[in-house]
């Protein structure tokens, strides 16, 4: 089943090469849910899906709680009368700055399928500033938000970075990390996340703490490209080598395969 969100770098397109990684364990822990394919098309007993954006799990707290009834609210932002670009802005700015978390969750969807690409980019102020995206009927994911309800009574949602989510991890859990990837040249920027962006120093945390938890019979599936920095730092996991196809970029000759790795810390 495809996430109703739009989302870069979305997993959806490899699942089943996840799925092959991935052992059986009483509870499935993702620190880095985003759309949550891997959720979706899992069936662990129990999950924890935690992000760092406050805005995508109060999207997923709040379909937790309503479910048909907030589906139902969501839709009324699809029509042709909010499907323009002066509305997009004007409901943008509402965005940033409404406290009603019900009018957010359903403006978090509204703009993640309006606008440019389905990106989810903030600014230095933690303000939202992706463009409108000029589609012509934009796709309200009712099927896939009813499908996503159905799994909920076994999910927790948490909103924290990575570390803390990790930290609750016990023995019989297991661990799938989808972090930022590392950038594939030597000059590209680490990727941004969110406004706080995602460094080399977190990088190395994360591996650092997947091994921990591997010592403590947690195992830790990490998602990356393959890099001469994963190679050198990923050395204790079991390396498992494919290729994806690229689509996020809006630049056609900057599409195309490119080298990733399941990195398996048990």
């Amino acid at each position: 089943m495809r996430p109703f969100l739009k989302w870069a770098g979305g997993k959806y397109r490899v699942i089943d090469k996840i799925h092959a990684a991935l052992p059986e364990g009483k509870r499935l822990i993702e620190p880095f849910v985003g759309a949550a394919a891997v959720f979706l098309n899992s069936d662990y007993p129990h999950y924890l899906l935690a992000e760092a954006n406050r805005d995508l799990i109060g999207l997923y707290k709040i379909l937790k709680k309503e479910k048909q009834r907030f589906i139902d609210y969501a839709c009324e932002f699809f029509t042709p009368a909010y499907n323009q670009e002066k509305k997009y802005y004007q409901l943008r700015d509402l965005f940033n700055t409404t406290e009603d978390k019900r009018f957010k969750a359903a403006l978090f969807l509204y703009l993640n399928r309006h606008g440019y690409n389905g990106l989810c980019r903030y600014n230095s102020d933690s303000k939202f500033n992706v463009p409108y995206g000029r589609y012509k009927k934009p796709y309200f994911p009712e099927k896939e938000m009813r499908y996503f309800c159905r799994k909920l009574s076994r999910v927790k949602f948490v909103c924290a970075d990575f570390m803390a989510t990790m930290k609750l991890a016990q023995r019989g859990d297991v661990v799938y990390c989808d972090p930022p990837y590392v950038p594939l040249s030597k000059t590209a920027m680490f990727t941004d996340y969110y406004s706080g962006g995602f460094s080399e120093v977190q990088q190395l945390a994360l591996v650092m703490q997947a091994q921990r938890l591997a010592n403590k019979g947690v195992t830790t599936v990490i998602s990356n490209h393959d890099t001469e920095f994963v190679q050198r730092h990923y050395q204790a996991a079991e390396i498992h080598r494919f290729e994806v196809q690229r689509s996020i970029s809006c630049q056609g000759s900057r599409r195309g395969k490119v080298a990733e790795v399941l990195a398996v810390f048990r």
